[in-house]
């Protein structure tokens, strides 16, 4: 793996939001990303596969072709994720297991998929947890589950794997994209204007990526400086 650039890196939920900032940072620094997304119709500039990251059998299949393309796989960055706000009897459980599929069984079964390839290039799993993968609130049982438990699989993922592959998990604090433009009212940020630029967290991904194998960055918390999330 070139320690100056990402490398070949899968990103999920690179179709939109921060998932599509990680992508542009990564093809800027040189790298070469390819994008799991439900919706890839505004993909460009790096090659795409409509892939629902629940969907254990396809994530699979799609590491598989997506690292088979490239000639092999030094990354992976799993931020595909979603939210279902409410308080825990009033969200159904399906929409409510949905949230854990997507943001906790996805990224197992991205990484769990793509291990092979990052073991013979000596790669990075890059997770995306949350500022709520550390502070609880009322309301986001579905999220706060999801998001604590990509942090404790990633800690046990990088304690079983150091020396094999590299783990870094980037922790963010709310950030301006349309993440929140499906919430009721009472759930959406009151002040856009202290949300953070997804670009700032993705060159933090970037910076992960990039290191020589042997050097871990484990954890990078990046939250904006009047933002509530945290601490």
């Amino acid at each position: 793996m070139n320690t100056q650039t990402p490398g070949r890196v899968i990103v999920t939920g690179g179709g939109s939001g921060l998932g599509a900032a990680i992508v542009e940072a990564i093809r800027d620094a040189g790298g070469t990303p390819f994008v799991f997304d439900r919706d890839i119709s505004n993909v460009s500039g790096a090659k795409a596969l409509e892939v629902d990251v629940s969907n254990r059998e396809a994530v699979e299949a799609a590491v598989k072709e997506a690292a088979e393309g490239m000639g092999g796989l030094d990354g992976v960055v799993t931020a595909a994720g979603i939210d279902r706000c409410g308080k825990l009897g009033d969200v159904p459980a399906d929409e409510w297991e949905k949230v854990i599929g997507v943001n906790l069984l996805g990224t197992v079964s991205v990484i769990r998929a793509a291990l092979p390839y990052l073991k013979g290039s000596r790669g990075r799993a890059v997770t995306i947890a949350s500022t709520l993968g550390l502070r609880a609130l009322p309301d986001a049982t579905a999220y706060c589950a999801s998001k604590f438990g990509v942090i404790g699989f990633s800690r046990a993922l990088a304690a079983e794997t150091g020396g094999v592959i590299g783990v870094t998990t980037i922790i963010p604090g709310g950030m301006k994209t349309h993440f929140f433009d499906d919430r009721d009212e009472q759930y959406k940020p009151q002040d856009d204007s202290k949300l953070n630029d997804p670009a700032n967290v993705a060159q933090a991904v970037v910076f992960a990526l990039s290191q020589p194998f042997g050097s871990e960055v484990r954890e990078l918390l990046i939250c904006p400086a009047e933002e509530g999330s945290w601490p």
